[in-house]
């Protein structure tokens, strides 16, 4: 008695330093609770929007593909007296019930349209009452975004927002006395202490329990864990009213999956499985997100469509049971089929690698977290008709090149590109054969040599000195030998192992000799040539080498299209881009992303280029693009590297500039040709988007001459394949062709036949 006497001080100090540390404890956690649940509750992911489709009268844009914009957001083909959403299909005419969105520059409301077609164009717009409409948008289509660690997704809704019905159903299934507990059940508490021996802690959980288990905590089951589950839930209650918590747990719960997107929460949900705002769930709709809560892989109504209706049943039956639905609503809803939404699953996004480039340039103005915590609303560059163009000419035709296998053995890869030339808007980017595989994006990280395609920069640099050079100026494609300092003699090669004495310049470029342009290129000085190609857009250290002049340099995909795109606005360089506007999850704009033009060349030398590169379509190594596209003007490029390792084709028409690489992923050498391999997808997939013709202005000091191609001396009639060619004032040959007639006797000539009628 005296020993216990002896030490019972030391047992109340320690159950005293115990409920100390208790207490502390519980007070860190309260804290916890407080801080997390009042602050920032919930990560929400930057969504991306593509470019709101712009209706006006005159807009180029075939009825079919409005209709298939309509329906990717969403719209049903099902006229509606009231509520927006749908569209009525009428011969040529389409009416539109547009719904409300929050642009960049303020909200929109809903609205009825009538849109009428003809010949691939918007012919009339109109409003519900007839009244003529100048310029009507769509709200544009989701594309992705960036999310928060393991991809959660979720959709914010208050709770006066979810049906009743659905509350009612939630309660009846997963806590029943939700409304009348202190945050824990203690018979749920006495199945898990029951259940210790096996190893397997268990026990029914209150909705507050798994709030806290899935706000706070990690997913293991343990005992601890259990235990600070219960404190942290008793804390909750404590600190917030029911409809908070509810609210709360409605928003984050987690209930299925999209591909790598984790789907949380009503809001998402609703959309998710039935395309509509939770505001519109009915009851049997409710009863099967409800029933998702206990197992959304396991009940997951498209992969098991009969467990998941089973399991809605259920849902339905226990809150028949509870008497919160009568039993004719159980019978009415029962009766119903799950009624999914039909549209495939996305994941993340449906066009990653260009996402990927919208996040890539996101980064320089906002930081990594608040991308994926803070919900910013993205409005992005993206054309998804243009888009849709792009990814089936490159699925198509490298699926179609595997099957005849004309480049070697299957496993061709390649990407495109489209940018608007005016503005440097990026309106399509594929990263590689599979659009929707979320890996190695070879539009911004393939880095291959680029072949002819560099060989405008070296006539670009000739043709800004016309006082030496013009389109129809000999150039020497004879054998020729560079030795340069200290290094072994450069022998450049034409294609076709020939050589073809003084052709003027625009063939050269037409038919690519090789010979022709490094003599050119090292005649003008490999830093001139460089220097040109940096202000096309060429950012990188290029290599000072000759075989530079070739191609022999590495740039991405997005780096041609940028340097082409200097080509193709005639000489205004504007950085590609992928996003217009930033706004706040609430619409209040944060940053705008103006046009940004730069003048880099004058428009005489720009137009002469112009005029080159049309010839190459028209006349050399890219005219089998007439198979696709009529004669539009159209200008471009072929590029084939060593070995025909790399095929491209860099092109433009009236709207749009685009570069597409074809080639292996290992670099293996193949009979890639640009004309063979990358120009068919180019041109299958311009074809799609019925382009307007290349019609660039002529500047005040461009005048025509007619040339005899031959000697590239001035033609006339007589000359047999004389062509129309634009040279600076002053510029143009004096003297003419042999096959060209005396002007003098053939004025003689003239005067007499107007006097005397013959």
């Amino acid at each position: 008695m005296v020993r216990r006497r002896r030490y019972w001080p030391y047992i109340r100090i320690g159950l005293l330093a115990l409920a100390l540390l208790a207490a502390g404890y519980v007070l860190y956690l309260d804290l916890r609770v407080r801080h997390e649940f009042e602050g920032r509750r919930f990560a929400l992911p930057a969504r991306i929007y593509a470019r709101p489709l712009e209706v006006h009268v005159g807009l180029k844009v075939p009825e079919d593909d409005v209709v298939r914009e309509l329906r990717e957001l969403g719209y049903r083909a099902v006229a509606r007296p009231d509520g927006s959403g749908w569209y009525v299909r009428n011969g040529a005419e389409l009416e539109i019930a547009v719904r409300p969105f929050v642009f960049w520059d303020g909200p929109q409301p809903a609205r009825r349209l009538r849109v009428s077609f003809a010949e691939g164009a918007v012919s009339a717009l109109a409003d519900a009452q007839g009244a003529e409409v100048a310029l009507a948008r769509l709200e544009p289509v989701p594309i992705g975004g960036i999310y928060p660690t393991n991809n959660e997704d979720r959709l914010l809704v208050r709770l006066s927002e979810v049906p009743k019905v659905l509350v009612k159903e939630l309660i009846a299934v997963e806590d029943r006395n939700f409304y009348s507990h202190w945050g824990f059940d203690p018979r749920g508490i006495a199945r898990a202490l029951l259940s210790l021996p096996t190893g397997h802690v268990q026990g029914g959980s209150t909705l507050t329990q798994q709030l806290v288990k899935n706000f706070f905590l990690s997913p293991e089951r343990t005992l601890r864990r259990k235990a600070v589950e219960l404190v942290m839930a008793v804390l909750l209650e404590l600190n917030y009213s029911k409809q908070e918590i509810l609210e709360t747990y409605l928003n984050e719960i987690y209930l299925g999956q999209d591909r790598d997107r984790a789907i949380h929460g009503v809001g998402l949900a609703a959309q998710f499985y039935f395309d509509k705002p939770v505001q519109k769930l009915t009851a049997a709709e409710s009863a099967l997100l409800v029933g998702l809560v206990r197992g959304p892989g396991y009940y997951d109504p498209y992969r098991h469509p009969q467990r998941a209706l089973e399991r809605r049943n259920l849902v339905l039956r226990e809150t028949r049971d509870e008497g919160s639905i009568s039993a004719a609503e159980y019978q009415a809803a029962r009766a119903r089929g799950l009624g999914l939404n039909p549209r495939p699953s996305t994941g993340t996004t449906p066009y990653p690698a260009f996402v990927d480039l919208v996040h890539r340039q996101l980064r320089h103005d906002y930081d990594e977290d608040d991308l994926r915590s803070e919900g910013l609303r993205i409005f992005s560059t993206l054309d998804p008709r243009v888009q849709a163009a792009a990814e089936h000419a490159l699925s198509d035709r490298l699926a179609a090149f595997d099957r005849q296998g004309r480049f070697g053995k299957p496993g061709l890869e390649g990407a495109v590109v489209v940018a608007d030339p005016q503005s440097g808007e990026v309106q399509a980017l594929v990263g590689g054969r599979d659009p929707r595989y979320q890996g190695f994006n070879r539009a911004l990280d393939a880095e291959r040599q680029i072949g002819s395609l560099f060989k405008p920069a070296i006539y670009l640099t000739a043709l800004q000195d016309p006082s030496r050079y013009t389109l129809t100026t000999m150039l020497d494609d004879s054998k020729f030998v560079w030795q340069p300092p200290n290094a072994e003699p450069w022998r450049p090669e034409n294609y076709d192992k020939q050589y073809h004495g003084q052709v003027p310049l625009y063939l050269a470029l037409a038919h690519s000799y090789n010979v022709a342009a490094a003599r050119l290129g090292t005649t003008l000085g490999l830093d001139n040539v460089f220097a040109t190609a940096r202000k096309l857009g060429i950012e990188r250290a290029l290599p000072p080498y000759p075989s530079t002049l070739l191609g022999a340099a590495n740039l991405t995909p997005l780096e041609v299209t940028q340097m082409y795109q200097t080509i193709a606005s005639g000489g205004f360089r504007s950085p590609l881009h992928a996003i217009r506007d930033v706004t706040t999850a609430d619409g209040h704009p944060l940053k705008r992303y103006p046009l940004a033009v730069a003048q880099a060349f004058p428009p005489d030398p720009m137009y002469l280029l112009t005029a080159g590169l049309q010839d190459v379509v028209r006349e050399g190594t890219a005219q089998s693009l007439a198979n696709w596209l009529p004669p539009l003007g159209v200008a471009g490029k072929t590029g084939t590297t060593n070995e025909q390792r790399d095929a491209w084709f860099a092109g433009f028409t009236g709207a749009r500039v685009s570069v597409v690489w074809v080639g292996y992923d290992d670099n293996r050498p193949a009979r890639l040709l640009g004309a063979t391999a990358a120009l068919p997808v180019w041109g299958q997939m311009m074809a799609a988007l019925e382009p307007e013709p290349v019609a660039f202005p002529q500047p005040e000091d461009i005048e025509q001459a007619t040339i005899d191609p031959q000697s590239g001396l001035l033609a006339d009639s007589s000359c047999p394949g004389a062509i129309e060619l634009p040279f600076v004032k002053g510029s143009a040959p004096q003297a003419r062709a042999p096959c060209a007639g005396n002007p003098v006797v053939d004025n003689v000539k003239g005067f007499f036949q107007h006097l005397f009628g013959h």
